[in-house]
């Protein structure tokens, strides 16, 4: 059992008309963070900075890692938590301090055009997380990504059925 902290995160649940999210495919490893062949998929997720309102940085996230602000909040989840897998690589990572990721997950509806989707282009100086996106199914996304994600995603399946219908 590690005494490392859980990093605060927001996970992003974004609902298209149809009731599909959007998933991206994450193109290269961030430390423990890892990606596997054929799992590289998973929906916009990230870091919530100090003093930072989980509802300021759920639509910074998305704004980051999608180029989207066209979103109406839906609902959200309770915390919930996964650890990282066993990393070895650097300790001086930004994210080995960690033991995994507290998340809380939202529900958005995308009230914008496909054309305001652009995963590749970095914004707030961060680094582009994915070189392509689409539209899937609620209930497909755990088996799209890492093993270590898989319950989480499960549980925000289930939360957040009725708005896929």
């Amino acid at each position: 059992m590690s005494d490392k902290p859980y990093r605060p995160n927001v996970g992003i649940a974004l609902f298209s008309v149809s009731g599909e999210v959007l998933i991206g495919r994450r193109f290269r490893d961030d430390g423990p963070e890892i990606i596997l062949p054929g799992l590289e998929w998973q929906m916009p997720q990230g870091g919530i900075d100090a003093d930072e309102n989980p509802r300021d940085a759920v639509m910074r996230e998305l704004w980051e890692e999608t180029g989207a602000v066209s979103a109406d909040y839906l609902g959200e989840t309770d915390w919930i938590k996964y650890d990282f897998p066993p990393y070895d690589g650097p300790p001086s990572h930004r994210l080995a301090q960690f033991r995994g990721q507290r998340q809380k997950w939202f529900a958005l509806r995308f009230t914008g055009s496909d054309t305001e989707i652009d995963p590749l282009t970095p914004r707030n100086g961060q680094p582009a997380e994915f070189d392509s996106w689409r539209w899937e199914r609620l209930d497909r996304v755990a088996d799209l990504v890492v093993p270590f994600r898989r319950n989480v995603y499960r549980m925000v399946a289930q939360a957040f059925a009725g708005f896929a219908r």
